[in-house]
């Protein structure tokens, strides 16, 4: 009887066992799903699949740089195809250049206010709330002239905290604009920034922990040139034979507007309409053979993949940080967010219009007309090639997806410092991908402060389109990419994947430079 009893004490436990593994099982399936599903109906950064009725992946297709144009199966979400507009064409809206206050000797000075406003996005379609600086929506350009020393005077006209962060500027951790740096409603700060790197289209934007994401969304995001007598042999006329194109993708309403909080999606917001400075089905009248366009993936965490019709011909003479070491023609640009390019597009060959292309899409068309030919002198810098097997000094792993986003395993902590750097010194950085188990999706990496190169890609040499200036680089899922970096300004930067979304569930990371 005993016996009888232990072996069917045995069996009971078993089962009661089995029920609770079982169960285990069901319930983190069930939060996978959510977390997976999570908005759904959103698209995600560098997915190519489609709603369900066209969910298989496109075949892999490789970019100018090198870089897998697909990523494979991500399986972090539905993706928001992006659409043709049949909206009317509208002139493309070029951001104003801003005036300085006032110049004094070598300092010049500017004033900045983050502010509240409306912007009509269709012609039927009913106003939204957005943001802008010194306007409605999106900012101006501002002249950063190398060499001499910028006073700007930050205003917070909004309801919520924000910061100023200049993405890509060289300069002490103070001055950077990042969480660390919140100007409270209807307060103001002033940033003073010697100007002193290679001339480059930057760009600034808000760094708030908690709504960098969604008050970029709602349209904060201005234009930093900087500049020097080199660029003179540039198309530099600006609004002319000169433009910024800030590319973003946003969703909207039946009506028409903007709603972050109905569309967002933790793994990356995304739209299937396109803006371009803010505007939808944009034309510019070409005046010049050779125009100079300076594009910006402002968008929170869409990829683009720019091309031209019609006989035009783009080369790339620019990256994030500066000259390239020589032009590189292209048929197609790839930008993840955060990064920029300048490239000079040639019409000599098209009779009447030429369209710019993202993923496929026309977002704005060159109309041409009688063209002025000039002469150009396109500025390079020299590189040294560098060890593809350089030994890094940093070890940066980037994993997980939607909520569940860490770099080395640790989520961001405003009071935990992760590195500890030294002003001066050369280090290498290798920054891993790692896939999760719906396959990855691409980071783009950031690092505050500094304009680094990249060294390799899974330990090969980087397609000459990255042999320039960088401060944010793509990092594809299961790929391994080496950079080269000296910081030469002091304070605590931060680094992280600039899907915005991603950088606010944690996927950021900070370094302490010290004498």
């Amino acid at each position: 009887m005993k016996e009888c009893y232990s072996m069917k004490s045995k069996g009971m436990w078993f089962l009661l066992t089995g029920i609770l593994i079982g169960g285990i099982f069901v319930l983190l399936v069930v939060l996978f799903n959510g977390t997976w599903n999570h908005n759904n109906n959103m698209d995600q950064n560098h997915m190519m699949g489609h709603d369900s009725a066209t969910s298989q992946m496109d075949d892999h297709m490789m970019s100018d740089n090198g870089m897998d144009d697909n990523d494979g199966p991500m399986g972090h979400g539905a993706m928001q195809e992006l659409q043709a507009s049949d909206e009317p064409t509208k002139p493309l809206p070029i951001p104003t250049a801003l005036q300085p206050d006032r110049v004094t000797g070598d300092t010049v000075y500017y004033t900045v206010e983050a502010t509240k406003g409306t912007s009509q996005f269709f012609k039927d379609g009913k106003k939204s709330e957005t943001f802008g600086y010194n306007g409605d929506l999106l900012g101006p350009m501002i002249e950063l002239p190398k060499g001499k020393t910028v006073v700007i005077d930050t205003i917070n006209r909004l309801d919520e905290p924000t910061t100023f962060h200049w993405h890509g500027l060289v300069i002490p951790a103070d001055m950077d604009g990042g969480p660390h740096q919140t100007v409270p409603p209807g307060e103001r700060a002033q940033v003073r920034l010697d100007i002193d790197q290679e001339p480059s289209t930057l760009w600034f934007h808000p760094h708030p922990m908690g709504s960098t994401a969604e008050q970029v969304y709602k349209g904060l995001a201005g234009l930093l040139y900087v500049t020097d007598d080199a660029q003179n042999g540039l198309p530099n006329e600006y609004g002319v034979d000169d433009i910024p194109l800030i590319v973003q993708d946003r969703l909207f309403t039946p009506n028409g507007e903007l709603d972050y909080d109905a569309h967002m999606n933790v793994d990356g917001t995304t739209g299937d309409t396109i803006l371009a400075n803010g505007a939808i089905n944009t034309t510019f009248d070409v005046q010049t053979e050779t125009l100079r366009v300076r594009l910006v993936n402002g968008s929170n965490a869409r990829d683009f993949d720019f091309t031209l019709s019609n006989e035009a011909e783009m080369t790339q003479i620019a990256t994030d940080g500066g000259p390239l070491e020589r032009p590189i023609p292209l048929e197609t640009l790839t930008l993840t967010p955060g990064e920029r390019a300048e490239v000079l597009i040639d019409f000599s060959q098209v009779e009447d219009v030429a369209a710019l292309k993202a993923d496929g899409v026309t977002f704005t068309t060159f109309r041409i007309g009688e063209l002025d030919k000039a002469s150009i002198k396109i500025p390079t810098i020299e590189t040294v090639e560098r060890s593809t097997d350089e030994t890094a000094d940093r070890r940066l792993t980037l994993f997980g997806m939607g909520n569940m986003v860490s770099i080395n395993g640790k989520t961001y902590d405003p009071e935990r410092i992760d590195i500890e750097a030294k002003r001066g010194d050369t280090e290498v950085w290798e920054i891993e991908n790692k896939p999760d188990m719906m396959g990855g999706m691409t980071h783009p990496f950031h690092i505050h402060g500094v304009q680094f190169r990249v060294i390799s890609r899974d330990g090969k040499p980087p397609s000459d389109q990255e042999k320039g200036w960088k401060d944010t680089v793509a990092v594809a899922p299961d790929e391994r990419v080496k950079i080269e970096l000296t910081f030469t300004k002091t304070g605590t930067f931060m680094y992280h994947c600039h899907i915005l979304e991603h950088e606010e569930n944690g996927m950021m990371g900070q370094v302490n430079v010290t004498e």
